[in-house]
C-alpha cells in the first residue's frame, strides 16, 4: 500500500471515529492550491496533529492556524460546497510537499457514510 493509500485509509477511520475533520486557513480562507492537471483540491486532515505537523513543516502554509470542522458539518455544508465549486477533498496530504490523494467530493462523503 502507497503512503497516500495509507493516508486515506487512516483519514476515514480517524474522522468516524472521532467525528472531526481538521483544515488550515490564514486570513485569505482555506487553501485549494492546483494539481499538476490543473484540478484544485481542499486540504483536510484526520487529526488536529496531521494538520499542525504540514504548517510547521511546509513553508507555503507557515502562518496558517488549525480549523476544527464537526464531521456532521463537514457531511451537510463542506462536502457539498466543495461540489459547487468543482473542488476536489484532499486526503490526509503529507510529507514535505503536502500531497496525497485528492476525492472527488461525493466519494468522500459516500466513505464516511458506509
Amino acid at each position: 500500500m502507497s503512503v497516500s493509500a495509507a493516508q486515506a485509509a487512516a483519514f476515514y477511520d480517524e474522522v468516524v471515529a472521532e467525528g472531526t475533520v481538521w483544515t488550515i486557513r490564514d486570513e485569505g480562507g482555506v487553501p485549494v492550491p492546483s494539481s499538476g492537471s490543473g484540478l484544485r483540491a481542499m486540504p483536510f486532515w484526520s487529526k488536529r496533529s496531521r494538520a499542525e505537523r504540514i504548517i510547521e513543516s511546509v513553508e507555503t502554509y507557515e502562518g496558517f492556524r488549525v480549523q476544527e470542522i464537526p464531521l456532521s458539518e463537514f457531511r451537510a455544508r463542506w462536502l457539498p460546497g466543495l461540489a459547487r465549486d468543482g473542488h476536489r477533498v484532499g486526503i490526509n496530504w503529507s510529507g514535505p510537499r503536502a500531497t496525497g490523494y485528492d476525492i472527488e467530493p461525493d466519494e468522500v462523503g459516500a466513505r464516511l457514510s458506509a
